[in-house]
């Protein structure tokens, strides 16, 4: 179960939105117990692509660096989908699997396909994909 704070799911939405015409992606991370996702970092899609996403290797270090700095660690890579549904494409699977063979991280979608922006979460390993319920709390 991917937990989120109120704040941290908002940004997560904007940040989808203001990506448009493009994918939007960005890193979520939580204090060591995992428990709860505390900070969003967006981060540039380096594919400016409205198709796939790519995160920008410079900010991703970067990132990760503060992330410890402050005590936290990555617990999911978000993306949006611009025209489809929240659900994994093969080319997110393939990505996926590649970034991140041994499925330690969630995989959150926000789907702006319809009006209102729909959030789905997955855990994908070994190219299975196996859905995530996700908690918005506070």
């Amino acid at each position: 179960m991917l937990r989120l704070s109120g704040e941290v799911y908002s940004e997560v939405i904007a940040h989808a939105i203001s990506g448009l015409p493009n994918e939007a992606c960005g890193l979520l991370a939580a204090p060591a117990a995992r428990e709860r996702a505390t900070r969003f970092f967006p981060v540039r899609n380096a594919a400016e692509s409205s198709h796939i996403y790519r995160l920008d290797d410079a900010e991703y270090l970067q990132v990760e660096r503060t992330a410890d700095e402050e005590g936290l660690v990555l617990v999911a890579v978000m993306h949006s989908h611009t025209h489809t549904t929240a659900y994994p494409s093969p080319t997110d699977v393939r990505d996926a699997t590649a970034f991140d063979p041994f499925g330690a991280l969630l995989y959150v979608i926000v789907s702006l396909k319809d009006p209102e922006p729909a959030l789905r979460c997955y855990r994908i390993l070994d190219g299975a994909i196996a859905e995530e319920p996700v908690a918005v709390e506070g």
